[in-house]
Order: C-alpha cells, then structure tokens, then sequence
C-alpha cells in the first residue's frame, strides 16, 4: 500500500536529492575571464566550490628575474591594473629599501596623490560591477563616468590610463603639468557627486539590499585566519590599515579617518568602498595644499638617468645613461619584504638581489589570493544567484592573484 502524505512538501523530502557540477567560468561574464570555479550544488543551493585559477599567469617572478631592475615596472602594472600606481610605488619602495635611499620630499606626495587616485578609480570599478551584475546598469554608467574623469587627469599626467609604469627609484618620471591642479580640483566635485548617485541608487535600495545583507558572510578572527586585509577584513569590523598602522611616504601626515564594517557581509564589503572613496578624497585635497616645490627625483647617477641636457653634453652623462639602459642600476646584495596598502589589501613584494643590475628574484604577496581561496567558503549555503555579489564584492583580480 502506498504511504499518503497530505503534506506535498513531505513527500518531495522523501525523494533523494541528486548533486550536480557545474562549470562557472571562465568564459561566464560574471568571472570576468580570469577564473574558473567548479559548483557543486544541490538543487539552486551550493555545497562546495573549488575556484581553478591559471587562466591569466604571466610568470611575473620568471620575468621579474630577466629584466633590469626599472624593466620590471611593466610588469607590476599588470598585477592590478585598475590601480597600478599602488603597485608601481610597492616595487619601488622594495628596491629603495635595498639600496638605503629615499625619495625626494615632493615624489612623496606625489606617490601619494596618485595611489589615492587610483585606489578611488579602483573602488569605482568594483562598485560598478556589482550594480552592474545585480542589474543596476545606471550605476555601472555613473561609476565608470566618475573613473574616467580620474583615468583622464592619469592620463594627462603619466601619459597612460591604465599601464602607467609612473615611478622611479629615487622619484617619479614626471611632475605634475601645467594647469593640472586646477582640472583635478575641477573635476574631483563631479567625481564625488556620481559617487553619491551611487550611494543614493543602491545603499537604501530594497533589492540590492536584500540581495546583499547577510550574504558572504564571515566574522573577524575567521577573515584573519585566512589572511584577509584591506576593505574586505574591514567589513568585518578589523581595524588594520596599512596607511595607518605601518605609515609610509607621507600618511603620517595626512588626516583621515578607517572605515569599519560590523557583519562582514557583501553589503558591508560595498559600503565600506563607498566610504574608502570618501577618505581618499580628503587626502588628495590635502596633498594638493601641502606638496611642497622641489625636485621629483634624487640627484644620483647611480640610480637615476641624467638629465638630457648632461646626456647630450658630457661624456659623464652619457656613460651613465648607457649603464643605466644596458645594464641596469647595481643594487646592494640583499633581501626586503616591503608591503603597502594595495586597493584590496596588503600588497608585500619580497625582492631579493645578489649585486647586479638584475633582481635574483621579486615575489608579490598579491592581497587577492587568501580572499580568493576563501571563496568557497563565502558562498557554501547560499544559492547560485548570490555567486555574483559575494564574487564582486571581494574583487578578484586575475593579474594580483596569479602573477
């Protein structure tokens, strides 16, 4: 005799469920290309994950260790390439530390005012990807208005928008042009007004909240353990930032404020962003009314090309705009670990040199690995859907992660 169940939700408890994998990426657009993550679910619901990376390895370390130190610049540019200034200063100061030098007094707040550019056109992407992703095409359209604006002052600055390979031991390669201030002071208003349209479509919006709050969540010792920094440990209320604990070029000077997350949820990884572009604001206003005049680099041969006028004009210059070029400067033997604030976190470049003019090896704590291999953690319980948010809001990029 067949059992009867009034209950028809009884009955569908009663059938055995059946698991299935899924290939999700690398070619879904929501993986942007970069990676692939293999699901496991049951029904719409996730019950393992395993993110496969690999899909955009440059061998930076290989490549790292066949160049000249100055040729490797290029290729910091790559590991986050929405920011890669932030990379570029990391290197830098890494090679700096070798030799014993330091910058010139107005190159540090030059760093300054472009690492906090770009961490703003940084967040701006994330931010915009989410909406983006979650159907909020308006916000896509207004966040990357506001990172052009900014990608257009990089560009007049460093003569490129994404792949800047803007620094220089000792310095910078080049000043600020004419009338630069005034169209950054110009457009920055413009820049902080489409990032409250953003504020004002998403954060109270009863979609997008409910899609977020809640989801990906994970508490503060958790996020330690897996080695999590930047805005992503922030959104679980862990007060670490780089800038401050560990202050470098001109932070120490600089008056801001960390934000804090309480849940550490994907709606806190948002918001936290949202407040992080508030703050950089206040710091580049601030290197704008502090830089002081000076020159942008240090006055060493050793370690910085001449001037042109010296090139053209006198067989010192010329000899040691040759050496420079074709063999590379001569950093001391050695061994640093340096770490900045990177948009997403604590980016550490380990470099090791050996005497010459090339790098025995540069190895990149890349601060989107450990949150990466968090992953599945983050999504486990959750549905299919909520992959998209949680996958966003940690920001994964290809170039940091993979090397």
């Amino acid at each position: 005799m067949t059992e009867h169940h009034d209950d028809p939700l009884a009955l569908e408890a009663d059938l055995p469920s059946s698991l299935m994998t899924v290939n999700l990426g690398p070619s879904h657009p929501a993986m942007h290309g970069t990676v692939r993550l293999v699901v496991t679910l049951d029904g719409e619901t996730i019950v393992d994950a395993v993110p496969e990376i690999g899909f955009l390895h440059r061998g930076f370390t290989k490549s790292s260790e066949a160049s000249t130190w100055h040729q490797v610049l290029p290729y910091t540019d790559r590991l986050n390439y929405v920011s890669p200034i932030l990379n570029n200063v990391g290197y830098i100061m890494g090679v700096e530390k070798l030799i014993g030098i330091e910058c010139t007094e107005r190159a540090k707040y030059l760093r300054v005012l472009g690492g906090e550019i770009s961490r703003i056109c940084d967040h701006l992407t994330c931010i915009s990807a989410i909406g983006l992703e979650l159907g909020a095409f308006t916000v896509f359209l207004y966040g990357v208005e506001a990172r052009e604006l900014l990608w257009d002052r990089i560009a007049e600055w460093t003569g490129a928008r994404v792949t800047t390979s803007w620094t220089r031991v000792g310095g910078v390669a080049t000043d600020l042009p004419p009338g630069f201030v005034e169209r950054l002071r110009e457009c920055l208003p413009r820049v902080m007004e489409l990032t409250h349209e953003i504020d004002v479509l998403l954060s109270r919006n009863r979609i997008f909240y409910d899609r977020t709050r809640g989801i990906g969540v994970i508490d503060g010792d958790e996020a330690l353990d897996w080695g999590f920094t930047g805005p992503c440990l922030r959104a679980c209320g862990v007060n670490y930032d780089v800038r401050k604990a560990h202050p470098y070029l001109v932070y120490d000077r600089m008056d801001f404020e960390v934000p804090l997350g309480e849940r550490g949820d994907t709606y806190d990884r948002y918001i936290l962003r949202l407040r992080e572009i508030e703050q950089s604001h206040r710091m580049i206003l601030q290197v704008l009314d502090q830089i002081p005049p000076g020159p942008i680099i240090i006055d060493d041969w050793r370690y910085a090309l001449p001037p042109k006028k010296d090139v053209f004009g006198s067989i010192e210059g010329v000899m040691a705009h040759f050496k420079l070029i074709m063999e590379g400067m001569m950093v001391p033997a050695g061994e640093v670990y340096v770490y900045t604030e990177g948009a997403n976190g604590e980016l550490g470049f380990h470099i090791v040199s050996n005497g010459t003019g090339k790098p025995y090896t540069v190895q990149v704590r890349g601060p989107g690995f450990p949150i990466l291999s968090a992953l599945p953690r983050l999504i486990k319980g959750h549905a299919v859907a909520d992959i998209i948010p949680i996958f966003d809001s940690i920001n994964m990029i290809g170039g940091e992660v993979e090397q």
